[in-house]
């Protein structure tokens, strides 16, 4: 059972790369198969030892349709307006629309970040006559750098939050010490002054002389409520065994949604579009996911890939916290980072649990380098591949090398900013600080 459980992992993985129009089927394809083969069973899909999944579910789901309803009302094409009004050219312009992206993705999916702000910068760009390829790509990686910053911020985010038991606050303020928002903030200032020596050249004046037009403002009071009320579940005296039995963030998300949706069908406005902008590929793509990484925990691979791992390291934990980092950067530059981490994070539970020890300070590192490892080519995330396919519907073919022109460095000294502060602030007590 495990060497078929592997082999049909492996298949699936190279499925999911050589053939990304059907990654959905393709997982559900290979789950009905583990299924069938009672590597994992039904009974156990609808137990409540599958509700932090269905919470997952439910919270993409949720944000996904809030996310849509912000969209349609224009607000974040408003606040790029604001801020390229107050920016005094388009080297400037730039790094506020790519900072203003990765302040947006914390609290909203990556690709419809860039589905929000890349059309404001399309239209700086034929406004002042210049390439827009630039402004895209640093919109594009920067929504990817912040995607781990809130426990919404990006799938990769939310599947931390349920493996490791993250509540909506602790990505501020995790045992007392800063978390990973703050983390975030300080690779994306890195960054941002690298970007900022990359686009030295660029020093065009620029002006906004229309500004986008808001009338409906309940999908931004929708976007609000979704996260307060996240926050305020976190910190409910709730019991560990209602927490468990009860989707209590997926309700929230998919409650202010639907509520949402009801107020548009009430008033008659249109919820075409709405509903074409849900990713139910996405969705189902996890869906099967699951159900794989399930099957492959229970026939025991992942307890064999933590020994291998453990093995190469001796069992330090730095070496071991470094490989997950490094090695994630590596494989989300040419993979889907949520299957990855999706495998990743058990793999990190009980490499912790053999060695004693907490296991933040590797779930961050793994987090950190998936999601910011993303940003080096222009596949490794679904964020710079909407990036480079609205740059094609504007007639510019971005090759891989002027994508990572400016990717790479950029992504480096998020990384490595990164990587030093989750180890300083989380590294285990008692370690030695290369221990």
């Amino acid at each position: 059972m495990m060497i078929l459980a592997l082999v049909l992992f492996l298949i699936t993985y190279a499925c999911l790369l050589l053939f990304p129009k059907y990654r959905a089927y393709i997982a559900l394809g290979v789950a009905l198969i583990f299924i069938i083969t009672r590597m994992m069973s039904i009974e156990k899909i609808i137990t409540l030892d599958w509700m932090p999944n269905w919470n997952v579910l439910m919270m993409i789901f949720g944000t996904m349709g809030v996310v849509s309803l912000f969209i349609e009302s224009k607000m974040p094409a408003l606040l790029a307006d604001y801020f390229i009004d107050r920016m005094p050219n388009v080297k400037w312009a730039v790094v506020a629309l790519s900072l203003f992206a990765g302040l947006i993705s914390a609290f909203v999916d990556n690709v419809a970040t860039v589905l929000m702000v890349a059309p404001v910068a399309v239209t700086v760009a034929k406004k002042l006559k210049i390439s827009p390829v630039n402004m895209i790509i640093a919109i594009a990686i920067s929504s990817n750098l912040q995607g781990a910053a809130t426990l919404v911020g990006d799938t990769t985010a939310i599947l931390l939050g349920a493996e490791a038991d993250m509540n909506f606050a602790e990505f501020f303020f995790f045992q007392h010490k800063f978390g990973l928002f703050w983390i975030c903030q300080v690779a994306a200032i890195v960054s941002a002054l690298i970007l900022l020596f990359l686009l030295r050249k660029d020093k065009q004046p620029i002006h906004m002389q229309e500004k986008t037009v808001v009338t409906d403002f309940l999908p931004t009071y929708l976007l609000l409520g979704t996260i307060l009320l996240l926050i305020l579940a976190s910190f409910l005296p709730l019991p560990d065994s209602f927490r468990q039995s009860v989707p209590i963030n997926g309700l929230i998300c998919v409650g202010l949604f639907l509520f949402g949706l009801c107020r548009n069908l009430i008033k008659k406005i249109s919820i075409k579009t709405i509903i074409m902008e849900l990713d139910g590929f996405t969705l189902l793509l996890l869906f099967g996911l699951f159900i794989i990484i399930g099957g492959v925990e229970e026939v025991g691979i992942i307890d064999k890939i933590s020994e291998i791992i453990q093995n190469v390291s001796g069992g330090n934990v730095f070496i071991i916290f470094t490989i997950f980092v490094w090695a994630s950067v590596a494989l989300s530059a040419v993979i889907d980072n949520i299957p990855y981490v999706m495998t990743m994070l058990p793999v990190v539970t009980v490499i912790a649990a053999s060695l004693s020890i907490e296991p933040y300070v590797l779930y961050f590192g793994l987090i950190v380098g998936a999601t910011l490892g993303g940003n080096i080519t222009p596949i490794g995330a679904s964020a710079n591949i909407a990036g480079i396919g609205i740059l094609r519907k504007e007639g510019y073919e971005v090759k891989a090398g002027t994508f990572m022109r400016i990717s790479v460095p950029f992504t480096l000294s998020a990384v490595i900013s990164g990587y030093v502060l989750v180890w300083l602030i989380f590294k285990p007590a008692g370690l030695p600080w290369l221990g």
